[in-house]
């Protein structure tokens, strides 16, 4: 068996005082979260004064649902230290993928003034809400 050729996957730090810039290129997957997810802890680790982290997710190539989980694991590890996570730049296919599994009200973005304070868990605002097979829809006409 011959493996797939790897895709380049980088993420580049830009930090300043109470900020740091995290540009992520590539496909973020299943082999390439560990990168990211080491990268996050670095700046969160290595600046005591960090108030804002962005994820600028402009090269964005592809994100699986390891990445997604990546993404979370961020979020809890920003918010617990008080920090004001950003996802910044998402490419339309990241913002359906956010949007469908009623996660993108978790992340800021980097016009958004305020900090969504909106639980990890409780009802979902997706429009997508799964329900048992064979169950009837719900009624919208009342």
């Amino acid at each position: 068996m011959i493996p797939l050729p790897h895709s380049s996957f980088t993420v580049t730090v830009e930090a300043g005082p109470g900020t740091a810039h995290l540009h992520i290129a590539g496909a973020l997957d299943y082999d390439t979260s560990d990168e990211l997810a080491q990268r996050a802890d670095q700046c969160l680790t290595s600046h005591a004064d960090l108030r804002e982290l962005h994820l600028d997710c402009a090269e964005l190539t592809l994100c699986d649902s390891m990445g997604i989980s990546t993404f979370l694991a961020i979020r809890r590890k920003t918010t617990a230290r008080d920090i004001r996570l950003h996802l910044d730049n998402a490419p339309p296919f990241l913002e359906r993928v956010l949007t469908t599994t009623g996660v993108r009200t978790l992340f800021t973005q980097a016009h958004d003034s305020q900090l969504h304070e909106e639980p990890l868990v409780g009802p979902s605002t997706s429009p997508f809400i799964p329900r048992p097979h064979g169950a009837p829809a719900p009624d919208s006409s009342a």
